[in-house]
């Protein structure tokens, strides 16, 4: 069982039903905020929790501060045999990925990445990548994958990282995802020629976009509009054996 301490932090797969309700509630803090207005009726949204039917499926994976305990940072996974699996995924909602039924080595998708919006410390990050990677390598993972969020709804605040991503990282035409859901903001399209400011687009990415692209990952050539979670995102894959040399052995070295 995944198990990693580094420094002030440790990560640790969820194992009771409070370890779930923690999570969803960090979710909801990070995605939908503390302060959202609710609508009064029953279910996870009235506790102030995000949940939905993919947590009973998935492995959730917590990182708390050793010393007080506090969940600072949490994500889940959805182990798949291979592409002909990824209809089961949660992306396959939102994004048609029919190109990647033919990818053939085990999956796996990471979907509601949140760090505690309170907690600022890069190590968190960190051990949460140092997390992943080990299960990665405990259970032969050759494609990672999932929805890469940018907070709130309006493109026009992330021109310039979007133009980046249009410019360096669009997926290898063989795995391209297509259009499925019913709003989305076509950036490489519409972008095609605005040149990005290569500062205001790194300041515009989120910190788990960036690490995937530092890693050779790639994105979907548009982003889904979602307003259920007060987000943009792209689909995003990261085939590991990809991944530079020296940027697996630093993943490694925090996996241990």
């Amino acid at each position: 069982m995944l198990a990693l301490r580094k420094g002030r932090y440790a990560a640790r797969i969820a194992a009771t039903e409070d370890d779930l309700a923690r999570a969803q509630r960090l979710r909801f803090l990070t995605f939908i905020g503390a302060d959202a207005v609710v609508p009064p009726q029953n279910g996870p949204r009235a506790e102030g929790r995000d949940a939905d039917a993919f947590d009973a499926v998935c492995t959730h994976v917590l990182v708390e501060e050793v010393k007080t305990g506090t969940l600072v940072c949490c994500f889940r996974l959805l182990p798949l045999t291979g592409g002909t699996e990824i209809g089961r995924s949660y992306s396959a909602q939102f994004y048609e990925l029919s190109a990647l039924k033919k990818f053939e080595g085990p999956m796996v998708e990471m979907g509601r990445f949140c760090i505690h919006p309170d907690w600022r410390d890069p190590d968190i990050l960190r051990v949460a990548w140092g997390a992943m990677t080990a299960y990665v390598d405990e259970q032969g993972v050759e494609m990672l994958f999932g929805c890469s969020s940018f907070h709130g709804t309006e493109a026009e605040a992330y021109h310039d990282a979007f133009a980046m991503l249009k410019d360096r990282h669009l997926a290898p035409k063989r795995w391209l995802p297509r259009v499925k859901a019913p709003n989305v903001f076509r950036f490489a399209q519409k972008l095609r020629r605005r040149t990005p400011d290569a500062k205001r687009a790194m300041l515009g990415m989120p910190p788990l976009l960036r690490t995937y692209l530092l890693m050779g990952g790639w994105v979907s050539d548009h982003a889904v509009v979602d307003r259920d979670l007060n987000t943009l995102h792209v689909f995003t894959g990261l085939e590991i054996r990809a991944i530079p040399p020296a940027r697996a052995r630093l993943l490694r070295g925090v996996a241990g």
